[in-house]
């Protein structure tokens, strides 16, 4: 039984990235001959085992031939002859394209070796353009290493944006584009994912709401970098260097969606984007079938991350009704610390901002924390009913937030 380590751990190793979970590619063997040496079967379109002591992923050697549009329209074919340079054309990009022996010998057909040593993103084959996921899967690696200085190859973005031009992504499912972003908005850099779709023209078709925030300028008094696309990029960056949390990350991502409805006539400014923008979020979340988690956080801090930004100037009644909104009061809710991380992100990505301060987030807290701390006893055990009871609690509450500013 010949086995060899593929894809992403071998292409890591090279890396000296930490490899999380090896895929093995096994050559002259059938499924029976798998199943009698105690492999269990577990892949639905193509044959893959899991080793019965380690549980790691054995796959047969397969070639792949396109018979339909989209990404499902493939015929595999696997048997004891297909030999591994064959298993590896089939893979997207020559990185990923490199096996390793038990022993650690690489076998390394298409050079990837090479391609990893010049920081290079290239398509192994042709073939790369009969799978439209590929694309996303690009954007996806230029996320996790383009802090490393990887650079897709000409060919490539060429091929990619012949694919685009060809109609391939239209048959993009909403399930894997949301999986794609996902996995990016984990990575290190993932304003690289948003970069490589625009440089091949899908971004427009994929993300069109952040497509058409590039090209719409803002005030420079308060934005150098003008450009609302450019923008959110950075914000996105600020998200993924104040926190892990995907949640924040695509929270900032989102927040200005309302900017590209702003009449021309108004530009640079943006009166109401805060309120234009939810209808585009809700589409976009319906869309892609975006988790509720993540939904609601952003929908969140697009409607109040302006009044976030000017927290030293509201009243102590919009600050506490803002709190209420985000749940600040709620046991256990993280959902105000998220908020505060995107603003500050929302801030900082803005050029030559990106190390001030966000005050604003522990003036914030402060209120918050006074709010909480009111004494609702004698409310509770009134006689006040229903919708009397909320109140009475919010005047309290604004008074706590009143004191605390007058302190502050």
């Amino acid at each position: 039984m010949k086995t060899f380590l593929v894809g992403g751990a071998v292409r890591d190793k090279l890396l000296n990235y930490p490899v999380k979970e090896k895929d093995w590619v096994v050559i002259g063997e059938t499924p029976d001959s798998m199943i009698k040496k105690g492999f269990r079967p577990v892949g639905k379109d193509f044959p893959v085992f899991l080793h019965p002591q380690s549980g790691e992923e054995y796959a047969l050697a397969r070639t792949e031939r396109k018979t339909a549009p989209g990404y499902k329209g493939f015929a595999v074919h696997a048997s004891p002859d297909v030999s591994l340079e064959q298993d590896l054309m089939r893979r997207d990009l020559t990185i990923n394209a490199i096996a390793m022996t038990p022993q650690g010998e690489i076998i390394d057909p298409y050079g990837g070796k090479n391609d990893i040593e010049n920081r290079i993103f290239r398509h192994v084959s042709p073939a790369f353009a009969e799978d439209p996921v590929r694309i996303l899967r690009v954007a996806r690696f230029a996320a996790r290493y383009s802090h490393l200085g990887f650079t897709l190859a000409m060919e490539t973005r060429t091929l990619m944006q012949h694919m685009v031009a060809a109609g391939e992504v239209d048959h993009l499912v909403p399930e894997r584009v949301w999986a794609e972003l996902f996995k990016a908005l984990n990575e290190k850099s993932p304003s690289a994912f948003f970069y490589t779709l625009k440089d091949c023209s899908a971004l427009e078709k994929i993300f069109p709401e952040i497509n058409d925030l590039f090209g719409v300028p803002q005030p420079e008094k308060y934005h150098p970098e003008i450009d609302t696309g450019v923008h959110v990029m950075l914000c996105l960056e600020q998200a993924a260097a104040l926190s892990s949390s995907p949640e924040v990350r695509f929270a900032a991502l989102m927040h200005d969606l309302g900017k590209a409805l702003s009449p021309k006539e108004h530009w640079p400014h943006h009166y109401g984007h805060e309120k234009n923008g939810l209808p585009i979020l809700e589409r976009l979340c319906s869309r892609l079938r975006v988790p509720n988690a993540f939904k609601s956080l952003a929908m969140l801090v697009m409607r109040h991350h302006t009044h976030c930004h000017r927290a030293f100037e509201l009243r102590a009644s919009t600050l506490t009704d803002m709190l209420t909104a985000l749940g600040a009061f709620k046991p256990s809710n993280n959902t105000l610390d998220y908020f505060l991380l995107a603003c500050a992100a929302d801030a900082k990505g803005r050029i030559n901002h990106e190390n001030n301060p966000y005050p604003q987030a522990d003036y914030i807290k402060g209120a918050a924390k006074a709010a909480a701390s009111v004494d609702t006893s004698a409310i509770l055990k009134s006689d006040l009913q229903g919708a009397q009871i909320g109140e009475a609690i919010r005047r309290l509450r604004i008074k706590a937030v009143a004191e605390f500013m007058a302190v502050e």
